[in-house]
């Protein structure tokens, strides 16, 4: 096959990875296992490396074997709190507020983030008197207010028409700016009990983003034909997607999903959701964008469509993937038939400013699905 030749195939379902297939919240939770090698005394980089795309309950018992059995639900929970928190900081507690008027602010409002774990939840794993390494400065976030003094930040930061006479001295002055920046970060450590990592996460926007092409591709795809199979427990994964604009799906299977016997890239979760859905995972397409999430794709028996959201078209080019993308731009999904016959048409096309050599490339593969087009879906039992 030509590598710049437009590929099409047909399938019944699509199986979607979460983080860095669908959204971007990796500089949030590279921030939170970054704060856990700092923890236990290890190099971030190598911690970081070694967590990305597998399981918070997998990385915590490998990197915190001091959790035991029975803590680790609350652990995981906490754990994926920060991440949230990491994604949030900014833009409620740190310089993304201080664009919004004193009375529309997040953080002036009392604006919280929703409780977004179904009920079917462990109610213990919401305790607020649990116990966890994660916990303590979190669990005072939810009454965290924006001090009044912040007002006067925000009108320097905005040139308001209010500025007295001393604060515009100050603007003038870049060492008295800096050592505003320093009282600001000093009397909300001391007024909130904050600690550094909570002053360094509002530091930096590290916010949730929709990841380019999802939107379209989602919405192409009928109800009921999509699933998402995501490493991320209940609280990350539907915080993630519910910031960005996307409605989880009838069919998510996270993490903490006790019918899991192991997380990827072992193909369990691309199993699960494939049966849940009513097909056959040799019947559906996987998008992934993590060596380890291609990998359960591939031993699920999909067809694996990898995108180079997260990493180097070199870091996954030789996991199996029968296709890699750049992003999802590139690709088409078009509903034929209907009700029992109806099947996905999937249409991958290069990127126009691209050279030939450097076009989408399907892998060497013999899957059935990047052979010609399949004309009978295949549901199979519940």
């Amino acid at each position: 096959m030509s590598s710049n030749a437009e590929t099409t195939f047909y399938a019944d379902a699509v199986l979607f990875d979460m983080d860095g297939t669908l959204t971007d919240s990796i500089a949030a939770v590279e921030a939170a296992w970054g704060k856990v090698a700092t923890d236990i005394g290890q190099d971030p980089a190598y911690v970081i490396a070694a967590t990305h795309g597998k399981r918070a309950v997998d990385n915590l018992a490998q990197f915190k074997p001091s959790i035991k059995q029975h803590e680790m639900d609350n652990e995981v929970q906490a754990f994926e709190e920060s991440i949230l928190y990491f994604a949030d900081a900014y833009n409620k507690h740190g310089p993304g507020s201080l664009q919004n008027s004193p009375v529309n602010s997040p953080v002036n409002s009392g604006a919280t983030t929703p409780a977004l774990t179904p009920s079917s939840s462990n109610p213990a794993s919401r305790a607020s008197s649990r116990t966890s390494s994660f916990v303590g400065t979190l669990a005072q976030l939810t009454p965290f207010r924006r001090p009044s003094f912040l007002h006067r930040v925000s009108s320097l930061l905005t040139m308001s028409p209010s500025i007295r006479e001393a604060d515009s001295e100050s603007l003038e002055n870049p060492i008295a700016e800096e050592e505003s920046t320093d009282d600001w970060k000093a009397i909300i450590a001391k007024k909130h009990q904050l600690e550094a990592w909570q002053l360094e996460a509002a530091a930096v926007d590290r916010s949730v983003r929709i990841l380019p092409g999802v939107k379209r591709v989602m919405d192409s795809i009928p109800k009921g034909r999509y699933a998402v199979a995501t490493s991320g427990a209940k609280t990350y994964a539907f915080g993630c997607m519910t910031r960005v604009g996307i409605t989880p799906p009838e069919v998510t299977i996270t993490a903490d999903d006790k019918r899991l016997k192991a997380g990827k890239p072992a193909p369990d979760p691309f199993l699960l959701a494939a049966k849940e859905l009513g097909f056959d995972a040799k019947r559906c397409v996987v998008f992934e964008d993590s060596p380890s999430g291609i990998r359960a794709g591939v031993a699920s028996g999909a067809t694996v469509i990898a995108v180079c959201t997260s990493h180097e078209r070199s870091k996954i080019e030789n996991c199996g993937a029968h296709y890699i993308v750049d992003t999802m731009e590139q690709i088409e999904i078009t509903p034929e038939g209907e009700g029992e016959n109806l099947r996905l048409k999937f249409t991958i096309k290069p990127k126009p400013e691209e050279q030939p050599q450097q076009l989408a490339q399907p892998q060497q593969s013999q899957h059935p699905l990047a052979a010609p087009p399949i004309t009978a879906s295949q549901p199979i039992a519940a």
